[in-house]
C-alpha cells in the first residue's frame, strides 16, 4: 500500500516534467529552517499541499512510515527523493556518471563555469547570437538547469545531475534511446 503511495507521488511529480522530482526537493529545502536535512510529518504534509500534489493524509503518513525507518519521526529529505526518483538501470547511470565526467573537466567532483569553457559550445544560443548575454551568462543559465533550484551556488554536483537525468530518464522507455540520446547529446 505504502509502495503503490509512493508510485502515485512519484507519477504526479513526473507528470511536471523532467524537474518535477527537483521541484519537489526545492519545496522541501526551503522549508528547512533549521539546515537539518529532514522534515516531521506536518512539515512533509505542507510541503507535499504546497508542491499542489494531491494526496490524501493516510496516503502521506504511508509514505512517511516507508521513509522513517528508524522511527524518529522525521526523515533524511535526501533519501526521501533518492526514493522517490524511478530506479534506473545501470547502464543508465553509467552512461550519466561518463557525462559528468566529462563535464567535469577539473575532476574535482563539481562543475562550474570553468568546465564548461571548451566543453559547451555558447556561442549557438540565441541570447548570445542577439547579444543579451554573455558567453558566462550562457554558461550560468545552463547549469542553472542542473543546479539544486533552493541552492543556485552555479556548481552542480553528481547527485544534482542525477536528479536531472533521474526525470529525463523517468520519460524514456528504452535503455538502448536513453543512452544513445546521451552520448549524442554530451559527444560520449
Amino acid at each position: 500500500m505504502a509502495a503503490d503511495a509512493l508510485q502515485d507521488l512519484r507519477q504526479q511529480c513526473l507528470s511536471r516534467g523532467a524537474a518535477g522530482i527537483k521541484g519537489l526537493g526545492r519545496m522541501f529545502r526551503s522549508m528547512d529552517d533549521d539546515g537539518s536535512k529532514s522534515l516531521d510529518f506536518q512539515e512533509f504534509v505542507r510541503g507535499l499541499q504546497d508542491y499542489g500534489v494531491s494526496v490524501g493524509r493516510d496516503q502521506a503518513q504511508q509514505i512517511f512510515a516507508m521513509m522513517d525507518k528508524d522511527g524518529s519521526g522525521s526523515i533524511n529529505f535526501d533519501e526521501f527523493l533518492e526514493k522517490l526518483r524511478p530506479p534506473m538501470s545501470s547502464a543508465r547511470m553509467q552512461v550519466i556518471r561518463q557525462a559528468f565526467q566529462k563535464f567535469d573537466k577539473s575532476g574535482d567532483g563539481v562543475e562550474t563555469v570553468e568546465d564548461l569553457q571548451g566543453v559547451y559550445n555558447s556561442k549557438h544560443h540565441p541570447k548570445y547570437k542577439s547579444g543579451e548575454w554573455t558567453e558566462t551568462q550562457v554558461f550560468h543559465s545552463f547549469l542553472d538547469s542542473f543546479d539544486s533550484p533552493h541552492d543556485k551556488d552555479g556548481k552542480v554536483t553528481l547527485e544534482e545531475f542525477v536528479n536531472y537525468y533521474s526525470g529525463v530518464s523517468a520519460s524514456v522507455d528504452s535503455d538502448e534511446y536513453f543512452i544513445s540520446m546521451m552520448k549524442s547529446a554530451w559527444k560520449l
